[in-house]
């Protein structure tokens, strides 16, 4: 994060501990500062604490130690908004009523809420869907569902966990390019949890390293591509040399994960 850039998440030597038989640490002097309408990726080996961070940010979880901040823009805006690897989509309302779900639950009048849906919608080509229910769309459709919820709810934070995980290479790469798209034209500030690198290097200003558990930050990346980049980026030497470069430093970290699996 630049100096001159104002923080709108911050975590300041950040813990966090799950009592019981094992009592695991799951994250450990977590400091980190997340700019307003930056992209920031996070990656790291399996169980290295990444989606217990995610709801750190959002206030599922409280931290055992440190803290946690959000700086809000206004009091009636939501602080955090949330994508899931699964779509987690109410299959007994519609594809509008979805996406209006989070602007009603806050009084919106009806009318400005569908407004607000049927906008979202349109940004990720689903303008016609609006009557369609979940059961009726492909796996690729609902997760753009459960990204337009998310956006309509227009909360200070868009935390996205593993949004494309679950979704085929074709889908997933076509949705990489649309997530691109709403950073261009919307700025958001968002923290995007993923285990593709090529992923993270494609959509991000800042990569987070983690370590494996505890998780830790073991280097933080800066990427100079800018938001204007296109898809072909994917096809430069830059791409693939700074996608190794970062395989290089987590090969060990997830190794480590590994041993600590096989036990």
């Amino acid at each position: 994060m630049s100096v001159q850039a104002k923080a709108k998440v911050r975590l300041n030597d950040v813990a966090k501990k799950f009592p019981g038989q094992e009592n695991v640490t799951a994250l450990e002097g977590v400091s980190l500062e997340v700019a307003e309408s930056e992209f920031v990726s996070i990656v790291g080996p399996s169980g290295c604490g990444k989606s217990t961070l995610l709801r750190l940010v959002a206030g599922l979880y409280e931290p055992s130690s440190g803290t946690v901040e959000i700086e809000s823009s206004k009091p009636d805006r939501p602080k955090t908004a949330m994508v899931f690897q699964e779509h987690a989509l109410f299959p007994w309302l519609s594809v509008r009523e979805n996406v209006m779900f989070g602007p009603r639950n806050r009084n919106m009048p009806k009318k400005e809420a569908a407004e607000i849906a049927d906008e979202q919608l349109a940004r990720l080509g689903l303008a016609r869907f609006g009557d369609f229910f979940p059961h009726q769309l492909s796996g690729g459709m609902k997760q753009r569902v459960g990204i337009a919820r998310a956006l309509a709810q227009d909360a200070e934070v868009l935390l996205m966990d593993e949004p494309l995980g679950a979704l085929d290479a074709q889908t997933r790469t076509l949705l990489q390019e649309q997530i691109l798209e709403l950073r261009q034209q919307t700025k958001p500030t968002v923290l995007y949890i993923t285990h593709a690198i090529d992923e993270a290097v494609f959509l991000s200003d800042r990569i987070v390293l983690m370590s494996a558990r505890p998780g830790r930050i073991r280097d933080i990346v800066q990427l100079d591509f800018g938001p204007d980049r296109s898809p072909e980026l994917r096809g430069t030497s830059e791409f693939a040399a700074l996608s190794q470069d970062i395989w290089n430093h987590l090969r060990d970290e997830v190794q480590l994960a590994m041993a600590v699996d096989d036990r």
